[in-house]
């Protein structure tokens, strides 16, 4: 049994290595072809340790920093090969290569980087963050109740990119002698504000769906996932009703913990192309799209797990059911939108067509949404979440040449 595991963790670990040295040699003969970046442009950076399993977390802030560039050229500086490489093949921002110390200390020297953002928290950010004199701002990769948005690293940053008076309001009950008032911004969601795109399908009278449910999770506490849970059984249902078109779109991550939460994943979308097989006309969709926009938008309702999505959701202000983690070490904090959102037990997935229509029609659930999406994220009015985030950058941009100033 033990040799079987080895052999297989040598396979996983070999098959890593020759994709670490084909990345490698594609990303440097991309930036050959580049050539070098200007020295003295960037001001805002943008630092990713991580391979490219967690582009998603980048992938978020792809609309928002582009945009941000416009006014004040964003650097994304990367650490790994893998990861470099999507970032400059999709991202549409200047992406530096930093795989050494060194190549980290060259760039710092070229360019007058103020500003570092960082939408995770790898150890390796410390790495980065050894630098003084210039910002470090944690700007994370989505808004949720989840254990990770109330993490101690909090106080390794100088400044935290909040959405709104929520996000406050859970690190001061959760941080021991952390300032929010000092070294957190609110800056709502920018996301919001790109939440374009067109489906692949005509609207039809159909109720449009969104499924969107996170992975296992790497440890009991953060058990979220409902793929094995209530994700087959309500799809199930869904695909039967003939009025309903479910998008699907699971997280990346799916199965990479538990192959049962794998095999499940693989089932649903096998049972959506079935589905669409026998009537075209439905056209589910399995979406594993690198940014979101219009299934955010466009959905009638949405079915979410614990997770960013469930914010991210919340800022349309549009029909919203949250499915209630059946595992029993799950840390659920009820003390914001959970106490008050429209839960989905396990129990209640094969009712799924009449839970849904008891949302949809539920004009006091729609207020509630309101409510609780400007306690989240401030003025969602389009166009106000990107002002205040430019609004941040400048006015840290302004700190730091006071700071220059006093030499």
């Amino acid at each position: 049994m033990q040799l079987a595991k080895d052999a297989k963790r040598a396979v996983r670990l070999t098959r890593r290595v020759l994709k670490g040295r084909r990345s490698y040699f594609e990303l440097r003969s991309l930036l050959e072809e580049r050539g070098p970046l200007p020295e003295g442009r960037y001001r805002v950076g943008v630092y990713f340790a991580d391979s490219d399993v967690n582009i998603y977390q980048m992938r978020q802030w792809y609309a928002p920093l582009r945009e941000l560039s416009r006014e004040l050229p964003v650097l994304v500086l990367a650490r790994n090969a893998a990861g470099a490489l999507r970032l400059s093949r999709e991202s549409g921002l200047d992406v530096a290569f930093v795989q050494k110390v060194t190549d980290i200390e060259r760039v710092l020297e070229e360019q007058p980087l103020e500003v570092i953002l960082y939408v995770n928290q790898n150890t390796r950010n410390f790495q980065m963050m050894r630098y003084g004199r210039r910002w470090h701002v944690f700007v994370n990769h989505g808004e949720s109740d989840k254990m990770y948005m109330t993490s101690n690293q909090h106080k390794a940053y100088d400044y935290a990119f909040v959405a709104g008076d929520a996000a406050r309001e859970r690190l001061s009950r959760a941080l021991w002698e952390y300032d929010v008032e000092r070294r957190t911004i609110p800056i709502g969601r920018p996301q919001a504000d790109h939440l374009g795109g067109r489906p692949p399908f005509e609207p039809d009278g159909r109720t449009v769906v969104l499924y969107a449910p996170t992975w296992e999770g790497d440890r009991p506490a953060a058990s979220y996932g409902s793929v094995l849970t209530h994700g087959e059984t309500l799809v199930r249902a869904l695909v039967a009703s003939g009025r309903h078109r479910v998008v699907y779109r699971p997280h990346p991550r799916s199965g990479v913990v538990d192959p049962a939460f794998g095999a499940a994943n693989r089932r649903i979308i096998a049972m959506l192309e079935e589905a669409n097989a026998k009537d075209p006309a439905a056209r589910h969709v399995f979406d594993d799209a690198p940014t979101l926009g219009w299934q955010l938008s466009l959905p009638d309702v949405a079915i979410c797990d614990i997770s960013a999505m469930v914010y991210d959701r919340l800022a349309t202000g549009k029909p919203l059911m949250v499915t209630r983690p059946t595992a029993p070490d799950a840390v659920v904090d009820e003390g914001g939108y959970l106490s008050v959102c429209e839960w989905l037990g396990a129990a209640e997935a094969p009712d799924i067509v009449a839970q849904l229509d008891r949302v949809i029609g539920d004009s006091a659930a729609r207020e509630r949404l309101g409510t609780w999406s400007r306690h989240y994220f401030g003025d969602t009015s389009p166009g106000a979440p990107t002002a205040r985030f430019h609004a941040a950058i400048r006015e840290l941009l302004a700190r730091a040449e006071e700071w220059r100033s006093r030499g």
